[in-house]
C-alpha cells in the first residue's frame, strides 16, 4: 500500500510522474556509482595484495635475520646492539578524488623480492657496535627494509577502508529506491491511474444520461 494519500487527478498525475523520474535518474546515479567505486576497490586490493606479498617475503628475510643474529650474539648481546636511523619513507603524494572519496597514493615500493637488503653501514648510529658481525648488520637491514612496506599499506589501507564505507552507504541507498521507492510510487501510479479511468467512465456515463434525457 503507498505511504501517503493522493487526490486522483491529472496534475497529481503528471507530478508522481515527474518524481518518479527523478527518482529513476537518481537510482541509475547511484547504480554507476557503485560500479566505479566497486571497480577502485577491486584495483587498490590488487595493489595491496601485491605490496602485502613483498611484506611477507621480507618479514620471512627479517625473520632468518634475527635467528642468525641470535645465534651469533645472544639475545641479551643482540638487544643492545644499536637500531638503524628511522628509514626515509617518502611522504603519500597528493591525494585524488573518487567521486567524493579521498583517496591517496602511497609512496612508491620496491617490489623486487629478489633485491637484497641494503647494506646498513650507512644507517649506523653515532655509537658504533660493540661487537659488529655480518648477521647483526645483515637483521638491522631487513627489518629496516619493513618500514617502507609498512607504510605502503598502511595508505592503501587507508583507501580501503574509505572505499568501503562509502560503498556501503551507496549500495543502501540504491537498494532503498530500487526495493522501496520506486515500488511505491509505482504502486501509487497505479492506483491514481486506475481512479482517473474510473472516472472518466463516470463522466462519459453522466455524459450520456444527459443526452439521453
Amino acid at each position: 500500500m503507498p505511504s501517503r494519500e493522493i487526490i486522483p487527478t491529472h496534475s497529481a498525475y503528471l507530478e508522481l510522474k515527474e518524481e518518479r523520474s527523478g527518482m529513476q535518474e537518481g537510482y541509475r546515479f547511484l547504480d554507476e556509482k557503485r560500479l566505479i567505486l566497486a571497480s577502485e576497490i577491486l584495483s587498490m586490493l590488487d595493489r595491496y595484495e601485491t605490496a602485502q606479498r613483498r611484506f611477507q617475503m621480507a618479514q620471512q628475510d627479517a625473520l632468518k635475520g634475527v635467528r642468525a643474529a641470535l645465534g651469533r650474539h645472544g639475545f641479551e648481546e643482540l638487544s643492545i646492539y644499536p637500531t638503524a636511523k628511522a628509514a626515509a619513507c617518502a611522504p603519500a603524494r597528493p591525494a585524488r578524488l573518487v567521486l567524493g572519496v579521498r583517496v591517496e597514493e602511497p609512496p612508491p615500493l620496491d617490489l623486487d623480492p629478489d633485491r637484497p637488503a641494503p647494506a646498513s653501514s650507512e644507517q649506523t648510529t653515532d655509537q658504533g657496535p660493540v661487537n659488529r658481525s655480518p648477521e647483526a648488520e645483515r637483521c638491522r637491514a631487513c627489518c629496516a627494509r619493513l618500514i617502507p612496506i609498512v607504510a605502503h599499506l598502511a595508505v592503501l589501507t587507508g583507501n580501503l577502508e574509505r572505499l568501503r564505507a562509502e560503498y556501503v552507504r551507496t549500495a543502501r541507498r540504491a537498494r532503498a529506491l530500487e526495493d522501496v521507492l520506486l515500488p511505491e510510487i509505482d504502486e501509487t501510479l497505479n492506483l491514481v491511474d486506475a481512479a482517473l479511468e474510473e472516472q472518466e467512465r463516470e463522466e462519459v456515463v453522466r455524459v450520456h444520461r444527459a443526452g439521453s434525457g
